[in-house]
């Protein structure tokens, strides 16, 4: 896990950020073991308490569970749930922007989803 930390956000919360990545991209499946808390802090030199309260985060969010003595797994039905409410946010939060910007840049919106697929189709 490669992580560059910028200024504007709690390291906590890129860091939840971060695992919630690996969950969405499938680098973290249901069921596996998130690294050791003392991992984390050692490879990125982050005070183990940010790691917790990352991980911590993600517990209250119901997307990880600490088994006692075991670590810190990811839940059943995590990447679905992830799914969902990144979907909402997008949609919520930053599609009327983006929208926005296309409508005042003088672009439409359906030709440029055509030009990707076309673009996709050509790297295949």
């Amino acid at each position: 896990m490669t992580i560059t930390w910028n200024d504007n956000t709690p390291i906590y919360l890129q860091l939840r950020d971060r695992v919630v990545a690996m969950i969405l991209d499938g680098v973290l499946n249901e069921g596996d073991a998130l690294p050791s808390v003392r991992q984390v802090a050692a490879d990125f030199q982050l005070n183990p308490i940010t790691v917790s309260k990352a991980y911590q985060e993600l517990v209250e969010e119901q997307l990880v569970e600490k088994r006692r003595g075991l670590g810190m797994y990811v839940n059943e039905g995590a990447r679905e749930a992830l799914l969902k409410n990144e979907r909402e946010r997008f949609l919520r939060e930053e599609w009327p922007i983006l929208y926005a910007r296309l409508k005042r840049l003088g672009l439409d919106v359906e030709k440029l989803v055509q030009d990707s697929r076309k673009t996709e189709g050509a790297s295949s």
